[in-house]
């Protein structure tokens, strides 16, 4: 049975995805930006679509980062997506239509990302191509709507659908912000280019200590960017809050400005570090 781009979309919107994009499995050799091993085609040879479906990750839960609060906002996002992917595999599948999916992490333990930080697929260079929204500076993918606050999940199939346009105009503003602010300080400026060199061990060797307090993930560069409609929307567009937000917690624990992100950082984790 023939099944629609808009079918799909409905779907996918029924069981809780918010972003949507489609990208042909060409792509990923058209551009050459990831290693052949790491495309579509290699994972599962019959994939002519990639279905990008993403989540919001909600701004005033990421700014509480590291919490539990954050956790359980991750790991619920995380459950939906592959739950959701799942389930429209199943659909494309019974539509006489192969399907599979990629999960939204797809590794077993931190621990192993510290000794091998690269995942079998890359779900940012997909959404990307699937035109959702341009890679930023510090590898995250950045969305009008919502910056880089969303996860994502891809989904393979050997129904051809209609591509969206990509994106070609970068989202990224390389304010410096994600930079500065990142507590591994993982990321060294390219002059060539606007996304950055990174310390991939870095950050999963900070993510780990994180693991051990039951705060992981970290979440900073993507609390602190300032691109995303969703900044208006939560009204926090002012980034001199987490510039000043280590010293100024440092030096008094109740600033009203921070005393309810601190209060969310001292329940529910093993955690003493209210920054």
């Amino acid at each position: 049975m023939a099944v629609t781009k808009e079918e799909v979309k409905t779907v996918i919107r029924n069981l809780g995805g918010v972003l949507v994009g489609f990208a042909p499995a060409s792509r990923w050799d058209e551009y050459g930006e990831v290693e052949p091993d790491y495309r579509p085609r290699s994972i599962w040879q019959e994939t002519k679509s990639v279905i990008v479906v993403g989540i919001p990750v909600l701004l005033p839960i990421l700014e509480t980062t590291p919490s539990i609060n954050y956790v359980e906002q991750y790991d619920t996002s995380n459950i939906l997506l592959d739950q959701l992917a799942y389930r429209t595999s199943v659909y494309l599948t019974e539509n006489g239509h192969g399907a599979i999916f990629f999960p939204r992490d797809a590794y077993g333990d931190i621990q192993i990302l510290v000794k091998k930080p690269v995942a079998g697929f890359s779900h940012v260079f997909a959404a990307k191509y699937a035109g959702l929204g341009t890679i930023g500076y510090s590898h995250v993918l950045l969305t009008s709507k919502y910056g880089p606050r969303v996860r994502y999940v891809s989904i393979f199939t050997s129904l051809e659908l209609e591509p969206d346009p990509v994106i070609e105009k970068d989202l990224c503003i390389k304010c410096g912000i994600c930079q500065r602010l990142c507590p591994s300080q993982a990321f060294t400026t390219r002059n060539e280019q606007i996304i950055a060199i990174m310390d991939k061990k870095a950050c999963a060797n900070h993510h780990a200590r994180l693991r051990k307090e039951h705060r992981y993930p970290c979440g900073i560069c993507i609390k602190v960017c300032p691109v995303g409609d969703d900044r208006k929307v939560f009204n926090s567009q002012n980034s001199k809050l987490y510039l000043e937000e280590k010293e100024a917690i440092a030096k008094n624990p109740d600033d009203p400005r921070y005393k309810h992100w601190v209060h969310l950082r001292k329940h529910g984790s093993n955690g003493d570090r209210l920054f």
